[in-house]
């Protein structure tokens, strides 16, 4: 067994105290108060939690604050904000590259300051990048979509590592959970780890970026470490926000944090609509509605006829045809699914896909695991363990499957409550 066994004795989180600036500005959904993310926060109080210090930022387009300028740009331009280094995570600090992809090591040509590739990056090279680089504070502002195998968390997690090793602070800029404070899914088992889950959480954590940096200092980074934990860990909370809000509930304004991440909607339905990624299907990669747009060239009407009869909390199923022009089946008409969204708050995207991949083979004996070795390995690394494999190839049905992890679930959501931040629906 893995040490995860060892987590029920892990001590609580003594954090730095929370930056508390009062919002003043009108607009939002709570009292008249706008939702304000930490980086508005700590612009408004003049940057004060980082003077005096040499910092790293990692980062990426959806750094922004509410003139759409960048974090880092702001910083530089302040004059208050000694920015020594950037950090780029999947896709890169700019946001060029593809899934997959980063934009590697490169001055940055608006501010001068040296960007560093992170995607990827061992806890062994961020420590000599912070070191080379003179970092003594690390901030880390990027959107999350709150799913298990979105990397940033894991980018987040292995720059808290190296933190640990070097004595760096790390400031956390707090930005909503876009699917809302809602926990669902499988949790990941030992064995399973990968980097699109580095640690065992649940497929859909219900966290902000913010929350899981306490649980992570708190229960992970010590068995990772061997005991020690954040020289200082500060998270500059989100203000007015609820986490029963969705993201079109903020006010705020949607930057795509990676490339087929285009709409709030497509994080909606992103914590299941991923796990097409493991089979031959397109998961709509190369189109105008990734994740939405579900199918192969063997799909037909059957698909979307079948699935019209479930009762799947928050989405219809629409018969769909559509062209990839990249990744799986690109350039080829595919028949399938788009996945229309009737309730946003109600929405469960892991047991819509699971009854989607469930009838896909019942319908087409070509429906299969994509290519790799061993077959079906990627279905299991999304998924947190073999167990949503074995029981659709021994022909459970979806609902037997979706109860299977409920127990994990209800664990989860105890377990992570002494971690919040934000009032509201948390279960």
């Amino acid at each position: 067994m893995k040490r995860r066994s060892l987590l029920a004795g892990a001590g609580v989180l003594a954090a730095a105290p929370l930056i508390d600036v009062p919002a003043a500005h009108a607009g939002g959904s709570h009292g008249g108060k706008a939702v304000m993310s930490g980086a508005e926060v700590l612009a408004k109080d003049g940057w004060r939690a980082l003077a005096g210090q040499k910092v790293g930022v990692i980062s990426n387009p959806t750094g922004i604050l509410p003139d759409f300028n960048h974090i880092v740009d702001t910083m530089h331009a302040s004059g208050k904000v000694n920015v020594v280094a950037v950090f780029g995570p999947e896709h890169g600090f700019r946001g060029s590259a593809q899934a997959g992809g980063s934009e590697g090591d490169h001055v940055d040509p608006r501010t001068g300051i040296m960007v560093y590739d992170a995607y990827g990056a061992t806890v062994d090279k961020l420590v000599e990048l912070y070191t080379k680089s003179g970092v003594e504070t690390v901030v880390f502002d990027i959107q999350d979509v709150g799913a298990r195998f979105y990397t940033y968390i894991w980018t987040m997690y292995s720059a808290m590592q190296a933190a640990i090793t070097t004595g760096a602070r790390f400031v956390v800029l707090d930005r909503p959970n876009p699917v809302g404070g809602y926990a669902r899914g499988p949790m990941m088992k030992p064995g399973f780890t990968s980097g699109v889950g580095k640690e065992e959480i649940i497929q859909q954590h219900g966290m902000t970026v913010g929350e899981l940096a306490r649980l992570f200092n708190a229960e992970y980074l010590p068995l990772d470490t061997g005991g020690p934990r954040l020289k200082e860990l500060q998270v500059i909370q989100v203000q007015n926000w609820k986490r029963d809000q969705l993201y079109d509930d903020t006010g705020l304004p949607w930057v795509m944090p990676s490339p087929n991440m285009p709409t709030p909607d497509t994080a909606l339905v992103y914590p299941g609509m991923c796990l097409f990624e493991a089979t031959n299907m397109s998961e709509g990669r190369g189109t105008t509605r990734p994740f939405e747009l579900i199918g192969a060239p063997y799909v037909d009407y059957k698909w979307a006829q079948a699935l019209q009869h479930k009762d799947i909390p928050g989405v219809e199923f629409r018969e769909a045809y559509f062209t990839p022009f990249i990744s799986k089946n690109a350039n080829v008409l595919c028949g399938g699914v788009q996945v229309q969204i009737t309730d946003p708050a109600k929405v469960e995207a892991i047991t819509a896909a699971t009854h989607m991949i469930v009838e896909a083979r019942k319908l087409y004996p070509e429906f299969t695991w994509r290519a790799e070795n061993p077959p079906g390995r990627w279905i299991d690394l999304l998924t947190g363990s073999d167990r949503f494999r074995t029981m659709l190839m021994a022909d459970a049905t979806a609902e037997q499957i979706v109860a299977a992890w409920k127990s994990e679930t209800d664990a989860w959501t105890a377990r992570r409550a002494k971690y919040l931040l934000y009032k509201g629906a948390h279960r």
